[in-house]
């Protein structure tokens, strides 16, 4: 009996346990419920069998003349159409025939193959002859063809799997010796098996070979442990085979461990995973790119990155080039974490290597950039890409329209969007959100509903955050019942409003006043099963504090706390502006160290809402107590701050403090505001530092920054002193145009808005 020395191997000589294994071993005690899929392997006998003798029905006389009458037509008429040269036998051709003209014609592949296809026009063949046609296209290398007489087989509709393949197994068994003897008709048939989803049968047949000294290729394996890893249960299967396996005679190779390695790594056993790597290089076995790309791009999911540069290095050591998988999951982990210039620096080193970045790179720094508002840098990386022609997808488009959007350009994002469409790509639902929301915060409400109605026309459902966004708009501009009605048809739909839709309809309530009906729709939300989170709450408090009714807020607090929904420096923000603007600044100070002492730390804007107050109330000492508590602990101040503190201190005439401020906070590169320079220029003036009040006034119009009427009557009047006409004329200039026009402006605008009031009202 033939063998191939390649494929064909004898079980006995792989009895012996793989130490590479171990690892695969030590897995078993939590994949134990998968051990029923392969009991039976260890009843398998140690004794090969041989395959039995083809021993087929003979013939009659007169079959035996049809059939060599039939045989030596094909052969001699080859040239020409069977269905014409072997018209006349029709009538008189069964089953049987065609196995014993196959006898006659074996040596004759492409005869073979005819007079098959002849056959199967007529009459279904049985299953014999399919095997005995599967054996003659393997021995003649045709696996191509061998795998589709095997797969048209058991792609049949209905098909009894388990009676099928018991009895296909048999016939192909039946048939080997005599019509092939090349085991990798063997191999095909457990391809096919696997590829049709017929795992357990695959099994099966690998067992029952083994009887008979033969083993699966370690490539068909591979196939097996490939299709068994793409769901959970499958991956701890996979696991088990990997294990099993190699004591029945399975080598496994690269290709095996990188599946094997994904596998362990889809179930978070990112350790052994990488213990497993070590494994192959101590079994001969050498991990190749995919090995370190799939655990690097691991351990850069996992936020480990130390670990991921360390094999990156490792890989380079050993020649191994670092391809653009692994480079994309260093520079996602990086967007990912806000480190976008270390990304760029990471793509830069990239194509030092002579790695291309494709599409994907490009897509992670443009969205990394976007979702820091640092738009104009996503879009020059856009444009890099096409000058390199590397083709953006609707993912490229979608994420830097979104970023154009909800930086407020929408022309932009129109641009983006038009030039999307363009190209051929489909926009989806996200990038229609995205235009839709944008267009909701600048409060152009018909756009956006221009844009619901046009992805609705085109067969896209609107989801949760689409309305969510409409809702925001719609609450924004005061039109809180419509809102509601747009809720109303979400749950119509079938669509769960999240805690994002209640929560810009809250703060819509609230912002009209109606914190009643804000307090009711929180009821509402329970209701729903959803329970209202931090900023319903921080929302409803906000508004009960600029009322004035600071019991109420406080009651809110007590029942967030209940529930225990934690709230954030910005809710105690939002108390301890409710305390100031109440007049309370007592029960603020107390509010700021109940903060401290349970470990909140305030940030500046608790403590510019106090200072400001105590300035306000010309209580300049405990207004600089309350700024050094700050410093104390460690809380810088921000821009507001030193507007607040500035304007105290010019208020108290402390101007000498007010310089030093003013220049602490240019050296941090905070800016004064208008009022702010307004407060300050007074004060020099007052002091006759003309010099210094002049440089501020001279400085807040380059900002282009607009004095109020007095600060401009001062230089006008001290330019006039001066003799300087010209400077004096620009200057009335500046103050028809800022002070006169304007404000005429801004009363005509106000009077057409309460005419338009009075008229709806009517």
């Amino acid at each position: 009996m033939k063998r191939c020395t390649i494929f064909s191997v004898n079980y006995l000589q792989f009895v012996s346990y793989n130490p590479c294994l171990s690892f695969a071993s030590s897995c078993l005690p939590f994949l134990s419920y998968g051990r029923c899929l392969y009991q039976g392997f260890s009843a398998i006998s140690t004794n090969t069998r041989p395959f039995p003798d083809y021993s087929p029905k003979k013939p009659t006389i007169k079959d035996a003349e049809l059939v060599n009458r039939v045989s030596t037509t094909i052969k001699l008429r080859r040239c020409e159409p069977l269905r014409s040269i072997l018209k006349s036998y029709e009538s008189n051709f069964r089953s049987d025939h065609l196995i014993w003209i196959l006898m006659s014609i074996k040596n004759d592949y492409k005869l073979v193959l005819d007079f098959y296809d002849w056959v199967c026009l007529r009459r279904e063949p049985t299953l014999e002859a399919r095997c005995i046609v599967v054996q003659i296209a393997t021995v003649s290398k045709d696996l191509k063809m061998a795998h589709a007489l095997i797969h048209d087989f058991w792609a049949k509709p209905n098909l009894d799997a388990c009676l099928s393949y018991t009895n296909f197994s048999e016939r192909l068994i039946y048939t080997y010796k005599d019509w092939g003897s090349d085991p990798h008709v063997f191999d095909i048939f457990f391809q096919v098996l696997v590829e049709t989803g017929k795992l357990n049968e695959a099994r099966k047949l690998f067992g029952k070979l083994l009887n008979y000294g033969l083993c699966i290729s370690v490539d068909s394996c591979n196939l097996l442990l490939s299709d068994l890893s793409r769901n959970f249960d499958g991956l701890v299967m996979a696991i088990r085979v990997f294990n099993e396996y190699p004591k029945m005679g399975v080598c496994w190779n690269t290709t095996s461990y990188n599946i094997i390695i994904n596998s362990v790594c889809q179930l978070g056993k990112l350790k052994e995973a990488h213990h497993l790597l070590l494994k192959m290089e101590l079994s001969g076995i050498v991990p190749d790119v995919v090995s370190y790309s799939t655990i690097i791009s691991r351990y850069c999911h996992s936020g480990e990155l130390q670990k991921a540069l360390k094999l990156i290095e490792e890989m380079e050591i050993k020649g191994l080039k670092p391809n653009v998988y692994v480079y994309n999951s260093v520079v996602l982990f990086l967007c990912k974490n806000g480190k976008l210039p270390e990304a760029e620096k990471v793509v830069r080193e990239m194509m030092t290597q002579g790695v291309i970045p494709d599409n994907v790179v490009y897509t992670t720094l443009i969205d990394g950039y976007c979702k820091l508002g640092k738009v104009p840098v996503a879009y020059r990386l856009f444009n890099d890409m096409r000058i390199r022609k590397i083709i953006p997808d609707f993912v490229t488009y979608t994420a830097l329209i979104d970023g154009f959007c909800k930086a407020g350009k929408m022309m932009e994002a129109d641009d983006i969007f038009l030039e999307m469409v363009r190209r051929g790509l489909q926009p989806d639902e996200v990038t229609y959100t995205a235009l839709i929301d944008g267009y909701c915060k600048i409060g152009e409400m018909k756009k956006a509903f221009s844009l619901h109605n046009q992805m609705v026309g085109m067969g896209l459902i609107p989801n949760v955050v689409t309305y969510t966004a409409l809702a925001d708009g719609l609450c924004k501009q005061g039109e809180v019942d419509t809102a509601n009605e747009l809720l109303q048809e979400m749950c119509r739909n079938g669509l769960q409003p999240n805690i994002c839709t209640y929560n810009s309809i809250v703060n819509g309530l609230c912002k009209s006043g109606n914190v009643l009906q804000a307090e009711k729709l929180k009821e509402e939300m329970e209701v729903a099963g959803l329970y209202p989170d931090t900023i319903t709450y921080t929302t409803l408090m906000d508004s009960y504090c600029k009322t004035g009714e600071m019991a109420r807020a406080h009651m809110l607090l007590q029942e967030m706390l209940d529930k225990g929904c934690q709230p954030t420096v910005v809710t105690f923000n939002v108390l301890m502006n409710g305390f100031c603007i109440s007049g309370l600044l007592e029960d603020g100070e107390r509010l700021l160290k109940w903060m401290l002492e349970k470990g909140i730390m305030p940030n500046a804007t608790t403590y510019n809402f106090l200072m400001k107050q105590y300035c306000i109330r010309n209580n300049m000492r405990a207004t600089t107590e309350i700024y050094r508590g700050m410093c104390s602990q460690g809380v810088m101040p921000d821009n507001n701050t030193y507007n607040i503190l500035i304007k105290g201190h010019c208020k108290a005439r402390n101007m000498k403090t007010v310089e030093f401020l003013h220049k602490e906070m240019a050296g941090k590169g905070f800016l004064l505001t208008a009022s702010s320079y307004s407060a300050v220029i007074k004060g020099f003036y007052k002091r006759k530092k003309f010099v210094e009040a002049r440089e501020l006034f001279e400085e807040m119009r380059r900002r282009g920054l607009v004095a109020d009427r007095e600060i401009y009557n001062l230089f006008v009047d001290m330019s006039y002193k001066e003799g300087n006409m010209e400077a004096t004329l620009d200057l009335c200039d500046e103050v028809i145009e800022n002070c006169l026009v304007r404000r005429s402006k801004n009363e005509d605008i106000e009077n057409c808005l309460v005419r338009r009031s009075k008229n709806e009202d009517m």
